[in-house]
């Protein structure tokens, strides 16, 4: 009996109602009146808290308050870190062109061939020619060899012609001064208007890009076969050391720069493993 005595104590007490008043003082008028009771505070009390939340909430997330939250990151945070990304990125890249480029250079010095990316590695598998069946006949010698006999520029390479005939003019222009070994003149003199386009005779790597006192702007380039080739006198590079460069493309813009100059130009020089070559005899300006 005495717990249900207290059972129905709590239930009493819980349905007990308060009034909550407020009267003038001086007459005790009353003005304004609330009746309460347990569950209506509670009620009250927890829609209020969750009402405040919920504006709290509103503000943080559609306002710029947010920014003022530790480790809540910001619009500047952000672009901060895009901008750190896109620097890690030409880092990587600055590394990877300079570890190429020395590794370049180091075959270059110890006479191997560098491995170039622009090359599709698929296209230059060996083929086995002794797999394929060939069934020649006199005819088709005869005209081959008087083809190769006729064509001057025809070029097949063999143990004794290491340079391939590929290399293209750098430059639309006549040629005031040739390849003489006893001058010491080592390349030829191609007249052109100032801050023409002058092009890469071969693909290849840059091995040199800068300023020079006695040739001002000048660009080096590494290719295949063991060739280097030179332009000088140029107002301009646009090409860095370590570049990897295609035929045709744009390396510079001529002018008349350096010490050793008489008017616009290009000087073009081209070099082997024995020494300079006539530039001549490898391209048709």
């Amino acid at each position: 009996m005495s717990k249900e005595n207290k059972i129905k104590k709590l239930k009493k007490s819980q349905n007990n109602s308060y009034r909550l008043a407020v009267m003038k003082e001086d007459s005790y008028q009353e003005k304004f009146a609330l009746s309460l009771s347990k569950r209506n505070i509670f009620l009250i009390t927890f829609s209020i808290t969750f009402f405040i939340i919920l504006i709290t909430s509103l503000i943080i997330f559609y306002t710029p308050i947010r920014e003022y939250i530790p480790g809540y990151d910001t619009s500047k945070i952000r672009s901060q870190a895009i901008n750190n990304l896109e620097k890690i990125d030409s880092l990587m890249i600055s590394l990877q062109k300079n570890e190429q480029f020395m590794e370049s250079f180091s075959n270059t010095l110890q006479g191997k061939r560098f491995d170039n990316k622009y090359e599709n590695n698929s296209l230059n598998k060996e083929i086995d020619l002794s797999e394929l069946e060939i069934n020649i006949r006199i005819e088709d010698s005869i005209l081959r060899s008087i083809v190769e006999s006729e064509d001057k520029f025809n070029v097949i390479e063999n143990e004794n012609n290491q340079i391939s005939m590929d290399l293209i003019a750098p430059a639309n222009g006549f040629i005031s001064e040739g390849f003489n070994l006893a001058n010491k003149h080592y390349g030829v003199d191609i007249v052109l208007k100032q801050r023409s386009s002058v092009k890469a005779i071969s693909e290849g790597i840059v091995l040199f890009s800068d300023w020079t006192l006695s040739a001002g702007y000048n660009v080096v380039i590494y290719h295949k076969n063991k060739l280097l080739s030179i332009y000088k006198h140029n107002e301009s590079v646009k090409v860095e050391k370590g570049d990897f460069v295609q035929s045709g493309q744009i390396i510079a813009l001529s002018g008349n720069t350096g010490e050793l100059t008489t008017g616009p130009h290009l000087h073009l020089e081209i070099w082997d493993s024995q020494g300079p070559l006539n530039p001549e005899n490898l391209i048709k300006f």
